[in-house]
């Protein structure tokens, strides 16, 4: 079978929110997209076609725990990822970027080397370059591949936030030359720039004379107010090409996401609905539930009556706080299921209120709704 060439549409637009799909040869994304996160091949306590089942047409993984385990003579074996972990859709990978900043005590970056790191699990000398980045996120087979980039932590000194612009343009030259011509798969430039708006758009524009088949806004939801995101988003996505994907990575509460469409941003991906899930935190049109809460003890309705998805709808609240207090392996099943089922009802809300261009009305109601 003839593989299809990456591509993006762009159908319409409600002010500066967008309506787009995403061709992949392993299907279509509609945008805007919300990408559940399997960084190690598995969404934590979900399985593979509950996933689907949900509306998810993509998930994410990482590149450098990929790396670490289990390695990539095993990801070799078996083809990719997807025949690995049973996920016939598209995967995204995070390049290892966002590692340098959150294991940062493990490594330390050289630029023309790459980000030098010692394994927490072993203690492993690890060099991960923009080459064996795109190298291993090859051997994973990603239909989706991002640059090595350098995520610098939240500061308000801009020459940190400069010198991460710099070393993030050097690695993304040479993982471009790495990845190659491969019309079927994607790479994305990533931009740095922190909350500075002309060091953000410095980024951009020498993404953009690189040229990448979409591009990512980095070094977000690293600790700033939310509506200094939305400002810096504000200022500067615009900058972006208009007929490529945009994608702010790590992003985040349904209210993250909402406002981030309402800049113009087309793709998403979060721990956050397993993560919860995981707490007994429940996302639900009513809004956050805690079902640790023992008001919850004897209530006998669910969380979704309309979700069928391992007959959610028959497990009450009440059941659900039982199985959170007697630490039940299930209960972590159960709430991580119904909260990726949300995120993905959520975006589809969101996409066909842009179609019918009353976007506006739907994001008045629903940005302050889950705070």
């Amino acid at each position: 079978m003839q593989k299809k060439e990456f591509s993006f549409e762009l159908i319409t637009q409600d002010d500066k929110a967008r309506l787009g799909k995403i061709i992949t040869n392993r299907g279509i994304i509609e945008t805007p997209a919300f990408m559940p996160v399997g960084t190690q091949g598995t969404v934590k306590a979900v399985f593979p076609d509950d996933i689907l089942e949900t509306g998810s047409q993509i998930i994410l993984g990482n590149t450098y725990h990929l790396l670490l385990r289990p390695g990539i003579d095993v990801l070799n074996n078996f083809g990719g990822i997807h025949d690995f972990m049973n996920w016939k859709k598209p995967i995204l990978t995070d390049s290892g970027g966002y590692q340098i900043m959150s294991l940062s005590k493990f490594n330390k970056i050289d630029i023309k080397i790459g980000a030098i790191f010692k394994s927490h699990l072993d203690g492993k000398k690890i060099i991960l370059s923009p080459e064996k980045s795109i190298q291993v996120q090859k051997s994973i087979n990603s239909d989706i591949i991002m640059v090595l980039d350098e995520c610098p932590k939240l500061t308000t000194d801009k020459k940190v936030i400069s010198n991460a612009i710099n070393v993030s343009t050097e690695w993304a030259k040479r993982s471009k030359i790495e990845f190659g011509n491969n019309k079927s798969k994607a790479l994305f430039g990533i931009a740095q720039g922190g909350l500075f708006k002309d060091l953000r758009i410095e980024s951009i524009n020498k993404l953009t004379e690189i040229d990448f088949d979409g591009y990512a806004m980095g070094g977000l939801a690293v600790g700033e107010q939310q509506s200094d995101m939305f400002k810096i988003l504000n200022e500067t996505t615009d900058y972006l090409p208009k007929f490529k994907p945009r994608y702010l990575m790590g992003v985040g509460t349904p209210s993250d996401i909402l406002g981030a469409v309402n800049e113009g941003i087309d793709m998403f991906d979060c721990v956050l609905p397993t993560r919860s899930g995981r707490t007994g935190l429940a996302f639900t049109w009513e809004g956050k539930i805690n079902l640790k809460n023992s008001k919850f003890q004897k209530d006998k309705e669910p969380l979704d009556k309309n979700c069928q998805i391992r007959n959610l709808n028959k497990f009450s609240k009440g059941y659900l706080n039982h199985l959170i207090k007697t630490d039940e392996i299930l209960a972590s099943m159960l709430i991580s299921l119904n909260n990726i089922y949300f995120y993905q009802q959520f975006m589809r809300h969101i996409r066909t209120n842009i179609k019918n261009g009353t976007f506006k009305k739907f994001y008045k109601k629903y940005i302050n709704f889950f705070d």
